[in-house]
């Protein structure tokens, strides 16, 4: 429900905060005081088309802050998350009106886009007037609130989720027969290029691996005989560590009585035979991995130039030929095996449809059934407001033909106005006066289901009077048990009935030089007062006062 309205710097609002309570809230005032800038500024803060006139003059921008507490798992809350917004319990919504036109959207202090912001809003609130037709002129809207009516929500969800699995079938189907067709087409070329990539068998990486030991072996067969005239020199059989080890030897046994004359000599001849032994390992092991084997790199030259070639054939890069290779395998294999498959999935999307379709045409029945009782219970309601001779109809059309997520139906409100007059739609049937009486019928019998959580009704009692009225104000006022309800008004019956009473007024500033609108909540006797006023005009009776009275313990 709305909690508090504070508009800022708005046509002739400088300042307002409102505190709204649950039930029926009722907005009064003389012609011209502010009653449409206070629902304009509202529109605004819901989402509404912005615009630089709305800009109190002399101020650079007007502000409108809606705060809302709503219930856990409210589907405002669901656009929150989709929108990756913060859901604090309490849902502030808040829009900047520039001078130069430019608008900015705010929820819960996060900048946000208008679109959004109006998603929010119109889940929160439904504003109905006259010629208003927001919440009437789309037949889905229609169709949900039947369903909400019928309590139909989960079977409706049942038939969607079965839809969907139907699409999905169905679209599994479709990819594999368009892919059997193409395939078959080029059966021949697929059979032929499979086989031949199959024998080729590429590897991802493989040219890049190839290339390198090519290289390799080419570098190493320019210095492999440098490294082995230097291997023959250092360990061969010129080597002179042979002849080295027998002079160390000699030494060592001549050394027993010479120690200071041989031993330095020793442990130089040790050292020159370690380095020469390790020289001779590393030449070793250079002229391993140098190792050149000519067949061994005219078989790397061939497999390069198969590859290459099959990449020019195939208009594929050397690493893509294994994924090419897998897919005319798959292409093939669909050729032999996809009629077996397909029948599968043929059967499956049979069976996809037969569930689908017994949800629908059961929905359907229940939606015939629940528009009888929809139209018997809105009838009921038509007498009191002046719409005795009038008839609402729910006009359900089923088309199996035209399936959809929610099934097979389209449901569209319809009215005939009078005896013998042709039946139509609500929205083209109806004047402005009868439409919103038919709509507040509508959401008497709909009381909370499929509805906002604030109902705002503009002047729906406009041109009516009396008895009429009295009846508008009695169901607004049921209305207001289930889902919090504001009302503007100039029916004194309407007004009697509120649970707030809100009186907008338009007050001179600066010595006359200017107004602003102001709005009060009335208490007991200003009530008396303000619907007195209603009753007579300008100059409040006694007699006024008196039947303002009775209007007001009536409605107690």
């Amino acid at each position: 429900m709305l909690a508090r309205l504070s508009i800022r710097d708005i046509v002739l609002i400088e300042r307002l905060d409102i505190e709204f309570a649950t039930g029926l809230a009722v907005l009064t005032g003389e012609t011209g005081a502010g009653k449409s800038i206070l629902l304009d500024a509202f529109a605004l803060a819901l989402g509404g088309r912005g615009d630089a006139g709305l800009v109190r003059h002399g101020a650079e921008q007007g502000q409108v802050t809606a705060v809302f507490d709503i219930p856990k798992k409210h589907p405002a809350t669901k656009i929150l998350a989709e929108n990756g917004l913060d859901d604090t319990g309490e849902m502030i919504l808040r829009r900047v009106q520039l001078a130069d036109g430019r608008t900015r959207a705010f929820i819960n202090d996060q900048s946000i886009s208008v679109q959004t912001l109006k998603a929010v809003g119109a889940a929160l609130v439904e504003i109905h007037g006259q010629h208003d037709e927001r919440a009437l002129v789309d037949a889905a809207t229609h169709r949900r609130l039947l369903d909400a009516f019928a309590g139909l929500e989960k079977d409706v969800a049942a038939v969607e989720t079965l839809w969907d699995a139907r699409r999905t079938a169905n679209t599994e189907l479709e990819e594999h027969r368009a892919g059997m067709e193409r395939a078959a087409r080029e059966a021949d070329y697929l059979r032929h290029a499979s086989d031949e990539l199959k024998q080729l068998a590429p590897k991802g990486g493989e040219e890049t691996l190839l290339a390198s030991r090519r290289t390799t072996m080419m570098q190493g067969e320019k210095i492999s005989s440098d490294l082995r005239e230097a291997q023959e020199v250092v360990g061969g059989h010129n080597s002179p560590v042979a002849a080295l080890s027998a002079a160390v030897r000699r030494l060592e046994r001549r050394g027993v009585n010479s120690p200071a004359l041989v031993e330095p000599a020793v442990k130089a001849i040790d050292v020159a035979i370690n380095a020469l032994e390790d020289a001779d390992q590393h030449l070793q092991a250079a002229l391993a991995a140098t190792d050149f084997d000519p067949a061994e790199l005219e078989r790397i030259e061939e497999r390069l130039f198969a590859l290459r070639a099959a990449s020019r054939k195939y208009s594929t890069p050397v690493d893509g030929l294994a994924a090419l290779a897998a897919k005319y395998a798959a292409d093939v294999v669909l050729i032999d095996a996809g009629a077996s498959r397909l029948k599968k999935l043929e059967q499956a999307a049979i069976e996809a449809d037969a569930r689908y379709a017994a949800a629908a045409k059961k929905l359907s029945v229940v939606r015939q059934k629940s528009a009888e009782k929809l139209n018997k219970a809105v009838n009921a309601e038509l007498a009191p407001l002046k719409l005795e001779r009038a008839k609402f109809m729910t006009q359900v059309t089923t088309d199996e033909a035209a399936p959809g997520p929610q099934g097979f139906d389209r449901v569209e409100f319809w009215v005939q106005t009078n005896p013998g007059t042709k039946a139509g739609p609500m929205m083209k049937v109806a004047s402005g006066g009868e439409l919103s009486r038919f709509l507040l019928a509508l959401k008497v019998v709909l009381s909370d289901r499929g509805s906002a959580p604030t109902l705002v009704f503009d002047e729906i009692d406009t041109g009516v009077g009396g008895a009429v009225a009295d009846a508008i104000g009695a169901r607004l006022a049921r209305l207001a048990g289930k889902v919090q309800v504001m009302a503007v008004t100039h029916a004194p019956q309407v007004a009697a009935r509120a649970d707030q009473h809100l009186l907008i007024s338009k007050d001179a500033l600066d010595k006359g030089k200017r107004v602003a609108t102001r709005v009060n909540a009335l208490a007991a006797d200003h009530r008396r007062e303000e619907i007195a006023r209603m009753l007579a005009g300008a100059e409040i009776t006694a007699e006024a006062r008196a039947a303002a009275d009775r209007l007001l313990k009536a409605a107690s």
